[in-house]
């Protein structure tokens, strides 16, 4: 029966994000088979902080979304989230549930923890810090950088990602005791989730101001994520030909969930 609810829980939302266009076809069909392992091989703690940042993250990609349609045409991926993104953000996730599934340790559950914070925080970033009217630096020099550019933050955009990193810590507590789990303290757990998400989220700026690949527009000399700008195809300028969007989500989602770990275990 937990595998029923959990299928059609997950059916409901990822449909009716598949309707507000905030998932494409393969984006809703990935975000039902993960939420129905979410719930059905875990319970409300897990499949809860993954609604907590889908739901959080859609609705902020939709604020001033006017404002933002020029900035997605440089992105290796927009506000409509499709299967690839959905995995780089939910995927270890997922394997967590399923590791504790089969193996219970309250580390399962920081790490969890970290990584949902981590895939928040940074989310939250993108999403207020393209809004602020100055434009972000980069993290590893300082100086000034288009808005939206990989590896730049901003002081917004940094608030907006400690608040969404403390919002998953603080809602895994209150979300544990509804489950009925004997877990870490509130303490740990809210200390966790903001520390790790923070840290996830520089490791994302981090990488993407020094691997991740970046093409260049021929047309307008912009330096872009995706593939294709001003309908010419863009070519590569630097980075790691592997080391696109989706991995850099997965690889600092990791730094966000060990950290996570680190700070839970030292509490």
């Amino acid at each position: 029966m937990q595998w029923v609810i959990g299928v059609l829980g997950a059916l409901f939302v990822a449909g009716a994000a598949y309707r507000k266009g905030s998932l494409s076809l393969s984006g809703m069909l990935a975000a039902v088979v993960m939420g129905a392992i979410y719930f059905g091989a875990g319970n409300a703690f897990w499949f809860g902080i993954l609604l907590l940042f889908f739901i959080s993250s859609s609705l902020l990609s939709k604020l001033k979304a006017e404002h933002k349609e020029e900035l997605e045409r440089s992105y290796a991926k927009t506000g409509r989230r499709d299967a690839g993104q959905v995995f780089a953000n939910g995927g270890l996730g997922m394997l967590l549930v399923l590791l504790s599934a089969v193996y219970p340790r309250s580390e399962w559950e920081l790490l969890f923890v970290g990584v949902m914070a981590a895939v928040t925080a940074d989310t939250w970033a993108t999403e207020i810090g393209t809004l602020s009217g100055k434009p972000p630096r980069s993290v590893l020099t300082g100086r000034k950088l288009p808005t939206g550019a990989s590896g730049g933050v901003s002081l917004p955009g940094t608030l907006a990602a400690a608040a969404g990193a403390a919002m998953i810590g603080a809602a895994s507590w209150l979300l544990q005791q509804l489950a009925g789990m004997q877990g870490p303290s509130f303490t740990a757990l809210a200390a966790a989730g903001l520390v790790g998400g923070l840290a996830g989220a520089f490791a994302d700026s981090l990488l993407g101001a020094t691997v991740q690949q970046m093409n260049r527009c021929d047309v307008c000399g912009r330096e872009v994520e995706s593939g294709v700008h001003c309908g010419r195809p863009a070519v590569h300028h630097r980075g790691w030909r592997w080391m696109g969007n989706d991995a850099v989500n997965a690889v600092s989602s990791i730094a966000g969930g060990a950290v996570a770990l680190l700070v839970g275990v030292l509490i």
